[in-house]
């Protein structure tokens, strides 16, 4: 069980504000202070320091704000596994993103699942942020996501990588014609909504043109890539997706993938997991067993 002068650093580093802090906690400013400094004068590190009106973190705040993730995210595992004990009945929560989980894994997902009889999974779904929060607060044991993220608290491991092309309704007429990125600003826009591995790989690409989203006249913004691929079937626009959520689609001939001379992406899916977590060998196998029943 964390300290609660650990869990009070941990409160400050979500908020960075110690009056923010001390209101979730329903302490005072001072006892928060104190709370701190106790943890500053047992690791012999200053944790925090104060750039104008912000409050930051130093290396040595970054190095126990990690660790101690890590601890409380595998104190809940514990828990969770205490009262599996119980029942005798072993339960994997882990979180996908919504074109991995409905397109990329699902093969090696159903071998996995028949391959555990006595294993009850909790799959949860969402982009990648939503993941990356689930993670950090615990709520799942591990998540294959396609966006960015920063890899310091995280063990990462490649699943696959993936191709990231334009797509099309086979009888869609474009403004004018088309052999590059920018010809296609003309067009309507399909896209996820901000926290979408899938939108954040176009943004970063387009930035990369020194191109936008916003260059493009309309945009449709959707929360669900099924939504997004009829859309484009019924011909209401253009959008960029993983090749695996719509190469059936293409085999079928409702849609396209439009030929561009300057947009060729690639793009990895990644399982991960907190660092340093005492559960880390088990994710490893999982990971292991996921990737051979992958291939």
């Amino acid at each position: 069980m964390l300290d609660f002068r650990m869990e009070t650093f941990l409160t400050v580093c979500e908020y960075m504000n110690f009056t923010h802090a001390a209101e979730k906690l329903n302490l005072t400013q001072p006892a928060v202070s104190q709370h701190i400094k106790y943890l500053e004068k047992e690791y012999d590190s200053p944790l925090f320091i104060r750039d104008k009106k912000k409050l930051l973190l130093t290396p040595a705040g970054e190095i126990l704000r990690s660790a101690l993730e890590a601890m409380r995210n595998d104190e809940n595992t514990l828990k969770k596994r205490m009262k599996e004990s119980l029942t005798q009945k072993r339960v994997l929560t882990f979180g996908v993103t919504m074109t991995i989980g409905e397109y990329a894994i699902v093969p090696a997902l159903a071998k996995f699942i028949q391959a555990h009889p006595d294993t009850d999974f909790h799959i949860r779904y969402g982009n990648t942020q939503k993941l990356l929060s689930l993670l950090c607060d615990g709520c799942i044991d591990f998540a294959i996501v396609e966006g960015y993220f920063k890899g310091d608290n995280y063990q990462t491991r490649i699943f696959q990588s993936e191709e990231y092309i334009a797509v099309a309704s086979k009888d869609h007429v474009f403004q004018k014609p088309v052999t590059a990125l920018r010809d296609l600003t003309s067009e309507r826009l399909l896209l996820r909504e901000h926290g979408s591995g899938t939108r954040a790989i176009l943004t970063k690409t387009l930035a990369l043109k020194n191109m936008s989203i916003y260059d493009f006249p309309h945009i449709i913004e959707v929360e669900n890539i099924h939504t997004i691929v009829s859309l484009l079937c019924e011909d209401c626009g253009i959008s960029f997706l993983y090749k695996a959520a719509v190469e059936k689609e293409i085999q079928q001939g409702t849609l396209k993938q439009i030929p561009l001379s300057d947009f060729m992406v690639m793009h990895d899916f990644t399982f991960i997991w907190n660092k340093d977590s005492i559960f880390s060998e088990e994710y490893e196998g999982i990971f292991q067993e996921l990737l051979r029943l992958s291939k």
